[in-house]
């Protein structure tokens, strides 16, 4: 089955606008939704009109919230946590022990949130930047166990070093341990310009993979409505993480 998410639901206007085009063409089967943000609340409204069931919430630590509604509490942990994971290009990789409070209030907050704009439990989990897999969340029991959560990019052999791959290994082991995922998660951006998607659909035959996209991106959003790309979903199961 393949899964084609798009990001940042809820981040801004012409970003939701975006998906929201793309779901009404069935280019896309699920959306990951940002909460306190620019355009959560009139996302959530969306969603729920155009019955965008599969919505999971993208984790935020490390973009300022754009609703000024946020309370000065949760801005200054959640500022906090932003400065820690911007030092350094392996600073989410550091479990930062003084900022364990800080981390499961955010998480928390923006948990409640989605559920009070969507009535709902999220579909699945993942994480703006991907920071869903820094260490404070990994190392943390924040993210209540058989939850559905988004793994690590899925590489073939000689894209990325040994040394990338095998902590990339050691932690979707981690997670399959705890948490429901998917077999494989690829990024659409990166399919097109390595020429990848064929293998990404084969994969698709027997496993259950993701495929991650941002339709506010030009090349990403004209890929997505393509004849092309319509045809490689025909032969395919397609949806969302309600069936994984």
């Amino acid at each position: 089955m393949l899964i084609i998410n798009a990001d940042d639901w809820g981040r801004s206007v012409v970003e939701t606008d975006a998906a929201l085009k793309c779901y009404r063409e069935r280019r896309i089967t699920s959306v990951s939704a940002m909460v306190l943000m620019q355009d959560s609340k009139r996302a959530a409204r969306l969603a729920k009109d155009y019955e965008l069931d599969d919505v999971g919430l993208h984790l935020n630590f490390s973009e300022e919230f754009t609703d000024k509604s946020c309370s000065e509490t949760l801005k200054e942990h959640h500022g906090r946590i932003i400065r820690f994971l911007k030092r350094g290009k392996y600073a989410q990789l550091l479990y930062n022990p003084f900022l364990r409070r800080a981390f499961a209030y955010c998480y928390h907050a923006q948990v409640e949130e989605f559920m009070r704009l969507f009535e709902k439990s999220p579909s699945h989990i993942d994480g703006h930047h991907h920071m869903h897999l820094c260490a404070n969340v990994l190392f943390s029991s924040m993210i209540p166990a058989g939850m559905k959560m988004r793994r690590n990019f899925s590489f073939w052999p000689g894209e990325k070093s040994m040394l990338n791959r095998t902590y990339r290994w050691l932690v979707d082991r981690w997670l399959a341990c705890r948490y429901r995922l998917t077999d494989y998660f690829f990024d659409l951006t990166q399919c097109i310009q390595g020429k990848k998607l064929d293998r990404v659909a084969a994969l698709a035959k027997s496993s259950n993979v993701e495929l991650m996209t941002h339709p506010i991106v030009n090349e990403e959003e004209e890929y997505l409505m393509s004849d092309e790309f319509k045809v490689m979903l025909q032969r395919l199961k397609i949806g969302g993480y309600a069936l994984v």
